[in-house]
């Protein structure tokens, strides 16, 4: 569904909730007041919905009356609020159909395995019947038990702890495989989306970089954050500390930030100096300046980044180290994704670093299984 669509659908739920907007003035006819005031539109509901507003009319598309009168049928015979935020969820979960488009779809009943239970949708026009993919799709278990796992993963849980837990709690056997497969599918899908994203940040990036183990070995990950969000623009997983390994975060933070700082912090690895030239110099004003070595009690000092990356080694402690650098890049980018939307940051009030960075996405209370069924709809990676 496409962002007009999606908003067209928010403002028809707006005219049902208000009273006297709606009237059924004979079988499947309905009258809906312009919101400007200035006369009403006629909805009818034979073979197709149709409505006499020019959205409708000139565009072919389901107008945002057409959703309202949607709406205000289903709920006639729906009294308790929580029917009615399902109701809505329901409509906004499938407005078309997935084969042929067609906005003529009803509900169809659910579909259930042993702990899940599915709203089912039928096209009237194709036949066919599907379910909406929020990216628990086939999924043998419920969407919360799958986000609580990804949430006590990224807090530094042990994947055996997590089994134990959801068994405990919950009665249900989960192998700590699934729940890897599960933190390596998800973190794949989220990076995708969030990396679309553009976020509002300050004047000042630090980088640094920390050892990590992988297979054994000692690997190099690389950080770059902006300073007034706490924002974690980008990640590297190299085997070394070189020129070109430095060049790599430096890269994509400007890819994910669509432009430059005013102020880079570095440490004073030589690596940083002939990266920053690369990536960052240019004659042209206003130029970014490079800071290295800073001292502790600097005010431009690295400990923002290197706070994230004690937080990072406690999650790597608990794996016992990294198994390969393939999966060592999984883990560190779902981190990352866990960061930055996820995770309420103490120095800025309780709020994670994309809210402070004006991405507002309004997740819900259950902020991985909201962030999850908005990348699945937003990006075609197979899941």
């Amino acid at each position: 569904m496409n962002t007009h669509q999606n908003s067209r659908m928010m403002r028809g739920f707006a005219i049902m909730a208000q009273n006297g907007q709606i009237k059924e003035v004979k079988t499947h006819t309905f009258r809906v007041k312009s919101q400007s005031g200035n006369g009403q539109y006629v909805i009818t509901n034979g073979k197709s919905w149709d409505c006499t507003c020019p959205d409708h009319t000139y565009r072919k598309v389901m107008c945002k009356h057409i959703f309202a009168v949607k709406f205000w049928i289903a709920l006639k015979e729906r009294i308790d609020s929580d029917d009615v935020f399902k109701l809505y969820r329901e409509f906004t979960e499938a407005s078309t159909c997935k084969f042929c488009d067609s906005v003529n779809i009803i509900k169809w009943g659910y579909r259930k395995n042993k702990s899940v239970k599915t709203p089912r949708f039928k096209c009237k026009d194709c036949g066919q019947s599907f379910v909406i993919d929020e990216g628990f799709a086939k999924m043998r278990f419920d969407p919360k038990v799958v986000a609580l796992a990804l949430d006590l993963f990224f807090k530094g849980v042990s994947q055996r702890k997590i089994a134990n837990h959801i068994k405990q709690f919950y009665g249900l056997k989960v192998s700590q495989p699934a729940i890897y497969k599960w933190f390596q599918k998800y973190g794949r899908i989220i990076n995708a989306y969030v990396d679309k994203l553009e976020p509002e940040l300050s004047e000042v990036w630090h980088t640094d970089e920390m050892q990590v183990k992988c297979g054994g070995k000692w690997t190099w990950l690389w950080n770059v954050m902006d300073a007034g969000t706490r924002f974690l623009l980008a990640t590297h997983v190299s085997q070394t500390r070189e020129i070109k390994d430095a060049r790599k975060p430096f890269a994509k933070a400007k890819e994910i930030a669509k432009g430059k700082p005013d102020i880079m912090v570095t440490d004073g690895l030589k690596a940083y100096m002939d990266a920053f030239k690369k990536e960052f110099w240019t004659l042209r004003n206003p130029r970014t300046k490079h800071i290295r070595k800073p001292r502790f009690v600097d005010v431009s000092n690295n400990n923002i980044v290197e706070r994230l990356q004690g937080s990072i080694r406690e999650r790597e402690k608990v794996m016992r180290g990294l198994k390969t650098e393939e999966t060592a890049k999984t883990m560190i980018e779902g981190y990352r994704a866990y960061y930055n939307f996820i995770r309420p940051h103490q120095a800025l009030n309780g709020k994670t670093p994309a809210e402070q960075a004006k991405i507002n996405l309004e997740l819900g209370k259950n902020r991985w299984i909201s962030l999850i069924g908005k990348a699945t709809k937003d990006n075609s990676i197979s899941l």
